[in-house]
């Protein structure tokens, strides 16, 4: 593992930032009531860059942490536009309420860093560069491989609490990942959220949804109102097989678009945004109430 210089973390500097500009709009006082929280003062966070050995080569990650202690671990799996600024900064806000985050670059292995700006993407003209990025990391066997060189990795480090269990989030390509990370080493994630995760439950052999069996972790899945519309049984196979699995999942359909926790998800010319505050912080609230049942 290598580390570059520390960058240190104020969230009392953001926190005072979003009051002035979004704290109304958000309702992040009542998200916290709505699911059953505590309000509390974000601790002091750390984030370092390092450099995680895996069987196909070096991955980069940002890892956020607690200036003391040590703490439950994270992974975080970002959606298809990959480690960026916009990421970051959701594991580093994580690591305020208590967490030791790691939120990787999936597609280590087409290149290391920032590969793409959403403040210039276009849906018309870039799609393409999401393909080969994509089939980096959905390879089959590639999120096995990592999810087990992560966890491997977090129960070194000082910051992590390895008695506790490590928790797993991922958006969009991020949330059939957090299953496959949760099938890979069961005794060691004990809570995964997926938000406005796409192809959770396909026809093909290695849908994640057969994986259900794998996996003992607490799970939450928060699917987008367009997901559900193009594919209305998905969250019903998904509950079945849970049940199945006699390991019942939080399933919820949420009004907002696919990428709606995003907060530099690109549009499209002539759409309306995707980025919706209000329903970002719920699921913020329901992310926090996971990870506090099932990283014991």
């Amino acid at each position: 593992m290598t580390q570059q210089p520390h960058d240190q973390y104020d969230p009392e500097q953001q926190d005072a930032e979003l009051s002035r500009r979004d704290f109304v709009a958000m309702g992040l006082a009542a998200g916290v009531v709505a699911a059953g929280l505590p309000a509390s003062a974000a601790m002091p966070v750390t984030e370092t860059m390092v450099e995680i050995k895996t069987p196909d080569g070096t991955c980069d990650a940002a890892f956020s942490y607690p200036t003391t202690g040590s703490h439950p671990g994270v992974i975080i799996w970002p959606d298809a536009f990959g480690l960026r600024p916009a990421i970051r900064e959701m594991g580093k806000r994580l690591a305020g309420e208590g967490y030791a985050v790691l939120t990787v670059n999936p597609y280590y292995r087409v290149g290391h860093g920032t590969l793409l700006d959403t403040k210039t993407f276009s849906f018309q003209n870039d799609r393409a560069k999401l393909t080969p990025l994509m089939g980096s990391i959905t390879a089959d066997g590639a999120a096995e491989k990592d999810a087990a060189a992560f966890v491997a990795w977090l129960d070194t480090q000082k910051q992590v609490n390895a008695s506790k269990k490590i928790g797993t989030q991922g958006y969009c390509m991020g949330g059939p990942l957090v299953m496959r990370t949760a099938a890979a080493v069961p005794n060691r994630i004990g809570a995964g959220g997926s938000f406005h995760g796409g192809g959770l439950v396909t026809k093909a052999a290695n849908s994640p949804h057969l994986l259900v069996p794998k996996i003992k972790a607490k799970m939450y899945f928060g699917v987008a109102s367009n997901d559900d519309m193009q594919q209305p049984t998905a969250k019903d196979d998904l509950k079945a097989a849970f049940e199945a699995a006699k390991n019942p999942a939080k399933i919820e359909v949420y009004s907002s678009l696919h990428g709606w926790c995003m907060s530099d998800m690109p549009v499209a010319a002539g759409a309306p945004p995707i980025y919706n505050q209000a329903d970002a912080e719920r699921a913020w609230g329901e992310l926090l109430a996971l990870y506090k049942a099932g990283l014991a």
